[in-house]
């Protein structure tokens, strides 16, 4: 639950002996590009988050955000943050769950930069293909509203009460602004050299401003990396990497 709206989600665990603690990993998508594309947001990444778990031993939560999929409500981008740490929170309450990270694809990733930044106790995050800010659609919010409702993301015609602040969020929402409040955690920026949707100098300025972020290009790469098997294997390394709880509930650095 997020604000009272019902997520839909899936849940991947490893095998692992009685009292043995995992870490926790939150996958967000990314923002739909076909029209009616909400209803399938998400649709591949279960099969993502079994192979986490079944190869690196993590306990992954994959969920759709407000208006996508199974999941109630609808579009806004402050929305969609709050999602992603709902969803953080929900995977720290899972037993043998110790420590939570987040990866996230596009607008996904972004919102995981924001989320990081409000929650000190996200332990680090992935983000892949994410735009450095939504200005774009801050200087036409009526056009992403209309986009929203094509993709079915947006069901309900009275939403949103406020077009303003519906609108506002857009600008006030920042990756780039955020990341300077996780200087101190582990970061991997992912992005495909010919992005055609977000530029690539966006990874870089995100890269940037953290300091110490694991930056990867991916040599051709286009948008949608999570159907790129080198963007995916980058990653699975990375987490891989990550410091390890175990069982006694020490952890591994």
């Amino acid at each position: 639950m997020s604000d009272g709206i019902e997520l839909a989600g899936h849940l991947a665990r490893p095998r692992v002996g009685p009292g043995k603690l995992t870490p926790g990993l939150v996958i967000c998508h990314g923002f739909p590009s076909s029209v009616e594309g909400g209803r399938l947001s998400a649709h591949s990444f279960p099969e993502l988050a079994e192979r986490i778990a079944n190869e690196l031993g993590w306990s992954v939560l994959v969920f759709t955000f407000r208006g996508c999929g199974d999941s109630a409500g609808d579009f806004s981008l402050r929305g969609w943050l709050r999602d992603v740490l709902a969803a953080v929170a929900y995977l720290r309450g899972v037993e043998g769950v110790a420590g939570v990270w987040v990866a996230g694809f596009g607008t996904g990733g972004a919102l995981a930069i924001c989320a990081a930044a409000l929650d000190s106790e996200i332990r680090g995050v992935a983000a892949i293909a994410a735009p450095a800010d939504f200005d774009d659609w801050a200087t036409h919010p009526r056009r992403l509203l209309q986009h929203a409702r094509d993709m079915g993301i947006i069901s309900s015609e009275s939403f949103p009460p406020s077009f303003e602040q519906w609108a506002r969020e857009l600008k006030e929402i920042r990756a780039i602004a955020c990341v300077q409040q996780m200087e101190d955690r582990p970061l991997l920026v992912m992005h495909g050299s010919e992005d055609e949707a977000v530029p690539v100098f966006d990874a870089r300025v995100i890269a940037d401003a953290h300091g110490l972020a694991d930056l990867r290009i991916i040599e051709g790469g286009a948008h949608q990396l999570r159907h790129d098997p080198r963007a995916v294997a980058t990653l699975l390394g990375w987490l891989d990497r990550q410091p390890r709880p175990l069982g006694n509930g020490k952890r591994r650095t």
